[in-house]
């Protein structure tokens, strides 16, 4: 997403090269759940990862997991 001109233009590059670190399951999950540009336009950060309902589900079973 870093190449196409929408995310050049409302973000900075430090901002777009800036990951979060989650286990093996989370990233299999989230991009399960969404495509890569629904997680670019609407998560772009952990919290609004965090906030959604379905990754929350995710989260709470993987708890339970050793």
């Amino acid at each position: 997403m870093h190449r196409r001109k929408h995310f050049r233009q409302h973000y900075e590059r430090e901002q777009l090269n800036k990951g979060v670190m989650i286990c093996r399951y989370c990233h299999s999950a989230i991009h399960r759940l969404y495509d890569e540009m629904t997680l670019a336009k609407h998560f772009a950060s952990l919290e609004d990862l965090l906030a959604d309902a379905a990754i929350q589900r995710h989260i709470g079973w993987v708890v339970k997991k050793r």
